[in-house]
Parts: structure tokens; sequence; C-alpha cells
């Protein structure tokens, strides 16, 4: 057999093979799939309640992004240490701690009153969603082999994407028949459950050889290096990408300068993420405990698989952020009319996951990816052509169904292809770290595609307006700061201003615009994370071929 990079095949089968045919690995999955499921729901639930936030507790855009954000920037900062710390303490107990802390912030998150508290209640919800995802994926990746490895993988991506789309019905219906705060506190039972589940059946796995040593420097630099990029993809629009547009506040510190803040962190982020770099190097050749072991990215799969997960995040998760907003906005959609539309995308990952494994065989990991992504692109396409003031909700349906088969195939089958050639023992490494260009492409894509949504539909609106006879320039600017202010979700109210029909329809075509721009660009974004899975080399038939031995002592 050839040797593989990152591990060899030889040394898999020198593993004792018992920890791998744990009886309550099948019993653990449904409850690894319920936890990732409560922070993909949550996740998605935050696009539909959006508008209604921002009328309810008087959110600005920025706040709404924020709120939108802030999870995926503590998420993303986490990933890293606290994958690493699963695979020395244990993933089980990172689950249970993380599960925990999710729970609480939810119901924090369901009595705020004001965007601050709510964005507070957000990021802890991301300090507990860093400790689930990679807490699950590394279990899974240790627990399973060969080809109960892939239904495994198909099981835990397929609970993504469905989620992603459940979420979505999910918050409209309790936004529109109960109250928003509802939205968060539904996290509560599902916690439960999890909780209970995890402590009775998911066995606890880690890395016996791993060094306990504290990598501080590593956790620092990693953690605020990522804090500090994301900050500049979530807050670029509000404070300026070069010059600032707004005054940085925090707490009796104000940002006095010309030059924004945004490239700023920028600078800061790059340094400290290179100066972890550095820092690892370093430990490892001291052989001191390091917090990221670096010759994961010499592995071909894991390193190619990561770049096109990002950019595949990037697409997805702008597009996401985008639709809701479109569908309350022009088209006057409620929060469940707009979950039961999005259920479509739903309907289309849950089928295809039942003949996941099928396509896997016959296509292999790296096809399956590829037709997926293509899929996703040429949904995301069609869905933007349909994009007008009078579409047809079966039209749109569809396209999102065809969406939702693509994302069935893709995100399950790139996490197994990413993770094909690691070996156990770091998994929990590496589900941080894949994870968190997956995170960091989530805030790139509503960083990215939420500005190019909100500068076009600004721009628009102020056009269309400036046709509309006898209009003043003071009314004109106070619709457009208000169309722009809300993200285009306070077009619905705009019929109360003077002129208001006049004005209303103008902003409205305006989200036309600016929606079919932001869908067509999200899906030339998943066209080049389909690009980017060329690098990516074929799965041998080894990877399904070595036995149990595969995560043997790992799993314990």
């Amino acid at each position: 057999m050839k040797k593989r990079e990152g591990s060899t095949v030889t040394d898999a089968l020198a593993r004792p093979a018992d920890a791998t045919l744990n009886p309550k690995r099948w019993k653990a999955m449904p409850i690894i799939a319920l936890a990732v499921s409560i922070i993909i729901m949550d996740a998605t639930v935050v696009n539909v309640v959006l508008p209604v936030l921002i009328r309810d507790i008087s959110l600005t855009a920025a706040d709404a992004e924020w709120v939108n954000s802030v999870y995926a920037l503590v998420f993303a900062s986490l990933l890293i240490t606290v994958g690493r710390i699963g695979d020395i303490y244990g993933r089980r107990r990172l689950l249970i701690i993380g599960i925990v802390i999710f729970g609480i912030a939810s119901v924090l998150a369901a009595l705020s009153d004001s965007g601050a508290t709510l964005v507070a209640a957000r990021l802890l919800q991301g300090v507990g969603g860093a400790m689930i995802l990679p807490a699950t994926l590394s279990t899974v990746n240790a627990l399973f082999t060969g080809r109960e490895r892939g239904i495994a993988f198909a099981i835990w991506g397929s609970t993504i994407g469905g989620m992603a789309a459940v979420g979505p019905l999910v918050g409209g219906w309790l936004t529109t028949d109960f109250s928003w705060r509802w939205a968060f506190l539904i996290n509560v039972p599902i916690a439960i459950v999890v909780l209970v589940g995890a402590l009775l059946w998911v066995p606890e796995t880690k890395d016996p050889h791993a060094a306990r040593g504290a990598d501080v420097a590593g956790v620092l630099l990693s953690v605020f290096g990522l804090g500090a990029v994301v900050f500049g993809l979530i807050e670029g629009q509000r404070y300026g990408w070069w010059t600032t547009t707004e005054q940085l506040t925090l707490g009796g510190f104000h940002w006095t300068w010309a030059l924004s803040p945004v490239p700023v962190a920028f600078a800061l982020g790059v340094i400290m993420l290179w100066a972890f770099v550095l820092v690892e190097r370093a430990r490892a050749r001291a052989g001191k405990p390091a917090l990221l072991d670096l010759t994961l990215l010499g592995i071909r799969s894991f390193r190619y698989g990561s770049i096109a997960a990002l950019v595949v995040a990037l697409g997805e998760f702008g597009m996401l952020f985008a639709l809701p907003l479109f569908l309350q906005g022009a088209l006057g959609y409620t929060a469940l009319e707009t979950g039961l539309l999005i259920l479509a995308l739903a309907i289309g990952t849950f089928l295809i996951s039942g003949g996941s494994a099928q396509l896997t065989r016959r296509l292999g990991g790296r096809g399956t990816v590829r037709v997926g992504l293509l899929l996703e692109a040429v949904a995301i396409t069609g869905l933007g052509l349909s994009i007008g003031l009078t579409p047809s909700a079966w039209l749109l349906a569809a396209w999102l169904f065809l969406y939702g088969v693509g994302v069935g195939m893709a995100t399950a089958q790139l996490t197994s292809v990413i993770l094909a050639d690691v070996p156990v023992s770091q998994s929990g490494q590496a589900s941080g770290l894949q994870s968190t260009f997956r995170q960091l492409g989530s805030a790139l894509g509503i960083a990215v595609l939420g500005t190019l949504l909100v500068s076009t539909l600004a721009v628009s609106t102020a056009a269309n307006l400036a046709s509309v006879p006898g209009l003043s320039e003071a009314s004109r600017d106070q619709a457009v700061s208000i169309v722009k202010g809300s993200a285009g979700a306070a077009i619905p109210g705009l019929g109360s201003l003077p002129e208001g029909p006049a004005i209303q329809s103008a902003a409205e075509s305006a989200m036309v615009t600016a929606a079919r721009i932001t869908t067509l660009s999200a899906a030339g974004i998943i066209l080049l994370g389909l690009l980017a899975t060329i690098a990516l080399p074929p799965m041998r038939r080894e990877d399904e071929a070595v036995p149990a031995a595969r995560a043997a002592t790992d799993a314990r």
C-alpha cells in the first residue's frame, strides 16, 4: 500500500481495533447530530427574525449585522483552541460544557431588550458553539472508520444542510405565531436532551499521547489574530474600509484618526497570525506542546479542502443572509412564509442524504463534492434570475430545492475529504482548523455580500427616487437613509411617509436589483469554490479499506 500524507496504513493497522468498535457509536450518532443541529438552526433562525428584531428593539443596520456576525467572530476565534482542548481533555467533556453554555446564552438572548444585550448573548452562544462543533466532528472522526465513517459523515453533513433550512421555518413559525424570543428559547429543551444523551451514550474520546503543557502564546495570538481579522470583515461597512466614516467608541476610548480602524485591525490580525505560525513552529522544534500541529497544512487533502470550504461558505452564507431580507423587505413575506419557502432547501438536502453513500461509491468523495457544488451554483444562478417583484413562489422553491440537493451532496463529503488523511489523534485540531476556515468564510460572506446588498440597495433606491416627480431632496435622503439603515427591512413601512406609495415602490424595485446582484455574486463565488477542488487528491480505496484500527487508541 502507498504511504498517505499525514499518516500511514501500516501505522493504522498496528493499532488495536477494539476502540473503534464501541457498541455505543451508533447510539451516539443521533445525539451528535442533534448537538450540531442546535447551533446550525440557531444561526439560521437569526436570519429570519432579524427584520423583526430591527423593528422590535430598534436595532440599527450595524447592530443587526453584529447580531448576525458576532457569533461567527467568536466562533472562528476559538475553534483552534477548543479543538485542541478536546483532544487533550476529552471531546465529550468539551461537548457537555459547550451545550450548557449555549443553553444559558439562549435564555439570555430571549430575555434581551436592547441590541447590546442581544449581541452579548450571541457572543456567549459563539463560545458554546465553538466547543460543540469541533467536539462533534472529531468524535465522529474517532468513532467511525471505513464505510461506516462515510455514512456517519453523511449524517453529520446532511444535518448541517437540513437544519440550515429548517431553522428559518421554525424561527418564522415561532416569530409569527408567538414571539421572536421563542426562537431562542427553543434551544433550551434541545440542549437538555443533548446533555442527557451525551452523558448516557456518547463515549469519551481523546488523544492519550497529547502533551498537556500550556501554549499560552499560541492561544492568545490565534484568538486575537482571528478576532481582529473577522472584526475587520464585519465592521468594514460601518467604519470604512480605508478612511473613517463613523467614529469607533469603546468605553471611554474614541477613534479620532482619519484612517479607519478596519485596515488597522486587518494589519494587526495578519501580524498576530504570522507570529502564531512562527511560535508554533518554534515550539514544535523545541519539543514543547503546541496548540496547532502545522504538519496538518502539509496534508494536501486537508489544505486544499479547507480552502474550498472557506470559499464555498462565503457564497452560501452570503446568499442566506440576503434572501430573507429580500423576501420580507421587497415581497412583504412574513417570517413564517419566509421559513416555509426556504423549507424547500431542507427537503432537497434530506432527500439526497439517503442516497449519499451510493453516490459516493459511484462518484468518489471528490466527484460528489464537485457535482454538489455545480448544482449549488446552477440553483443560485436560477434563483437570482428569478428574483423580481412578482416571482412565482413555486419557482423560487424549486431553485431552493435544487440548491438543497447540492448542499446535501457537497457539505458532508467535503468534510470527509478534508479529514480523510488526518491522523485521528489530531482530529480535534483538524476539526477546529477546518471549521475555522468555514467560519472565516461565513463571516467574509456576510461582510462582503452584506455590504454589496446594502450598498447596491442604497444606490438603486436613490436612483429610483430621483425619477419620482415632486419628491423633495430631504424626503429622498430620508427614505434612502431608512432603507439603507435597516438593510431593507423597513421597506414595508415606507408607505406611511409623505408620498409613501411612490417611495415604497421605488425601494422595492431597488431591493430586487440588490438581491439579484448579490445572489448572482454568490453563485460566482460557489463556482470559485468548485475550481478550488481541482487541487484535491482522489480518495484512495485504502481510505475505505483500512480496518477499524484506523482510529484505534484515540477513541478510548
